[in-house]
């Protein structure tokens, strides 16, 4: 019988310093899409898969990140007294309950391998998903939901995948495909930022993951690699080599790097032509800085 998938690790201890100014006093996590930070997409992903117990992995100047999902009685209480009952409603999705949410420290940077490693004693003997919240992903299900009910038939780790452009597999962790069954690969291996002339296959993979407790036994034991840190690709791999089971997911839906700022722009205006509210607005001004840059030429 598999265990059910009910914690996540959100690794956001990072600096975030391609965003810089900014995020020299805003956690990179809390900076908005819109009108919502990008955390709270990841949580609201989470819940959609039945994540209960919510494990962060921060670092020193994270404090605006953990107060975000404590409760506001001053702010709730002026918005019941004005009759906001439509802002009260959403702000009680930003908390989070006693218990229901944990924050670890990462000392030092040494990769996303130790960042999940970070949390070994909170998972125990668990399988788990993690979620990197720089990767946000539109549509009508979520990555997690569709890669829990994916986990709930095959069991072993999955990871999320999709395909990329052979001159950018230098940027991902890549599969290495042994069984191609549609949405779902089976993996031989798993080779971090490969140059083009080296990947295996241009399945590329992205912020979303379902593991198996054995990963967290393989971390502890790993040495640094890539970039000299610990990657949790490694960490994987070394399942596939102890012959435990590894598949890659090709999830329905668009991926944005919130992680770069071209495409913290692209998921900008992305999710503000999706709101009924600003679709109509926004997409006349574009039409119009479009015509405009047409004239100029």
């Amino acid at each position: 019988m598999k265990n059910k998938i009910t914690k996540a690790i959100f690794p956001v201890a990072g600096l975030g310093t391609r965003f810089l100014p900014a995020t020299k006093s805003v956690p990179k996590e809390i900076m908005t899409l819109v009108d919502r930070p990008l955390i709270q997409y990841a949580i609201d992903e989470a819940r959609e898969a039945g994540i209960k117990e919510f494990i962060f992995v921060t670092s020193r100047g994270k404090g605006a990140l953990e107060d975000y999902f404590d409760h506001a009685p001053q702010l709730e209480q002026e918005l019941r007294k004005k009759g906001k009952d439509a802002l009260l409603e959403t702000l009680k999705q930003t908390n989070m309950e006693s218990g229901a949410i944990a924050y670890i420290r990462q000392h030092r940077a040494l990769g996303l391998g130790h960042a999940v490693w970070c949390a070994h004693r909170l998972i125990a003997n668990e399988p788990f998903a993690v979620i990197l919240p720089d990767d946000v992903i539109a549509g009508e299900t979520g990555c997690l939901k569709q890669m829990v009910d994916a986990y709930a038939e095959t069991g072993g780790s999955i990871v999320a995948a999709m395909e990329v452009a052979a001159e950018k597999t230098s940027s991902y962790g890549v599969l290495d495909v042994k069984e191609d069954m549609g949405s779902l690969v089976s993996v031989n291996g798993m080779v971090e930022k490969p140059a083009a002339k080296d990947a295996p296959s241009n399945l590329a993979v992205i912020g979303r993951y379902i593991l198996a407790p054995t990963i967290l036994r393989n971390l502890r034991n790993q040495k640094s690699g890539a970039g000299g840190e610990i990657q949790l690709t490694d960490a994987i791999a070394a399942e596939i080599e102890q012959e435990r089971n590894v598949y890659g997911y090709r999830f329905s839906g668009q991926r944005y790097d919130c992680g770069s700022k071209v495409g913290f722009l692209q998921a900008t205006l992305a999710f503000g032509l999706a709101r009924d509210d600003l679709r109509d607005e926004l997409a006349a001004y574009l039409e119009e800085m479009v015509a405009m840059r047409k004239v100029a030429q």
